[in-house]
């Protein structure tokens, strides 16, 4: 099998497959290609915001500390393969073709994702290279996500819950807590995200007790008196600046260092220094992406209402810094899209509406007309509205701000580079 066919086979299924109720499809696809997960250890994240900030945390202090890290993350930013990775390797295209070809051998014509049929993939790919850990991302949700077939993890951690996929999980957060509280099992422990409400930190706990599982709540952090971009944060003393930028850096780093100290009394020698540099020099493309430059750009890929807000107080921010806004926005439509525009336009001198992205992306005279009424707003190619942006942001002492759908922050990373 060479790349084309591999990526072929692998193109041929839908994102989400047939309806599923329960686990059973994904179940019998592993036992298929000879269960690789149940030879595994894992940290399982789950979480509507925050995951691949935390996951690139936890995953970046174990490598530093001398582990084998794998690292399943969804959706891919700039190719398929960036969403497999043993420490900062992607998975290469001679194993990429090469397992694709064994999975291929023993699935039968039932409606799997391709979700899982990448989950199968990456399962094989880390167990034959022998992986210490994988830090693994759920999908969508928890309880049903086909990650969910591994077994105990050592540690599972919740970061912050908010509205997204309301049509799969629910219309409250309580509602979408109780599915991504489904990956926690008996004879392990779960962390959640101290930016909770109380009502989600109940949930949790009561979950973790009915299963048997450790609830263990995070140690209190404090912001820094010296503020600025960054948001440095005060934990056990130690005043930590987080490479990306962002209040909300500060719970994931916070979750993601008490998920270390956990490790450690699993066996894992996670040292302070790996800790240290891990939350002080990850950064993670298309999520509040700053990039230095003339003009400076934000790429961002947060695309649900929770995300959008992300991304506002770092707008709020530079807006206090007297620095204007020029946004390229696109969105689709299977988020609230209206919401997310509204928020970024108030904050925005002028708005830049595009689409093509994605097959499902809103119109851009659509996503013009909404932010019209709070701000100077256009439509154009993504080409010709960047072009745009870059130019009244090194005109006007400003910031180019690509945003919305992830969709598009890829396509933007692709085209201009990080």
């Amino acid at each position: 099998m060479n790349i084309e066919e591999c990526m072929s086979f692998i193109n041929s299924y839908t994102k989400s497959g047939g309806r599923i109720t329960d686990l059973s499809r994904a179940r019998e696809l592993m036992k298929r290609v000879g269960d690789p997960q149940e030879r595994l250890r894992f940290v399982h994240i789950a979480g509507t915001n925050g995951k691949g900030s935390t996951l690139e945390y936890i995953a970046n202090a174990l490598q530093f500390s001398g582990y084998k890290t794998g690292k399943f993350t969804s959706p891919f930013v700039l190719r398929y393969t960036d969403r497999i990775r043993i420490n900062d390797d992607e998975i290469d295209e001679k194993s990429l073709c090469e397992l694709a070809e064994f999975v291929k051998e023993r699935v039968d014509d039932r409606a799997y994702s391709q979700f899982e049929i990448t989950m199968a993939i990456a399962m094989l790919w880390y167990e034959r290279e022998k992986c210490d850990i994988v830090v693994l991302e759920t999908g969508i949700g928890g309880l049903l996500d086909s990650t969910n077939v591994i077994p105990p993890p050592l540690v599972s951690v919740i970061t912050s819950i908010s509205l997204d996929h309301t049509a799969l999980l629910g219309e409250t957060v309580e509602e979408i807590a109780s599915h991504k509280a489904g990956i926690i099992k008996g004879g392990s422990a779960v962390i959640l995200s101290e930016d909770n409400p109380e009502s989600v930190r109940e949930l949790v706990r009561k979950t973790a007790e009915e299963a048997d599982a450790e609830f263990i709540p995070c140690e209190p952090c404090r912001p820094s008196p010296d503020g600025g971009l960054y948001s440095p944060f005060i934990y056990r003393g130690i005043t930590l600046t987080p490479a990306m930028p962002g209040i909300h850096q500060k719970y994931n780093a916070q979750t993601a260092i008490t998920a270390c100290i956990y490790l450690r009394g699993k066996g894992f020698s996670v040292s302070d220094s790996a800790v240290i540099r891990s939350i002080e020099t990850t950064q993670v493309r298309a999520r509040v992406q700053y990039i230095d430059g003339e003009p400076p750009v934000i790429v961002d890929g947060g695309h649900n209402p929770a995300g959008v807000g992300m991304l506002s107080l770092m707008l709020m921010y530079l807006s206090t810094r007297r620095k204007k806004i020029y946004t390229v926005m696109g969105m689709v439509d299977s988020k609230d899209y209206i919401g997310c525009i509204k928020t970024i336009s108030e904050l925005s001198d002028r708005l830049f509406a595009v689409d093509g992205f994605a097959a499902n992306a809103v119109p851009a005279g659509t996503i013009a007309d909404i932010a019209s009424f709070r701000t100077e707003a256009e439509t154009g190619t993504l080409a010709e509205c960047v072009e745009k942006a870059k130019a009244l942001a090194l005109e006007n002492n400003g910031v180019a701000v690509i945003c919305g759908s992830l969709y598009l922050a890829s396509e933007y990373l692709n085209m201009y580079g990080t």
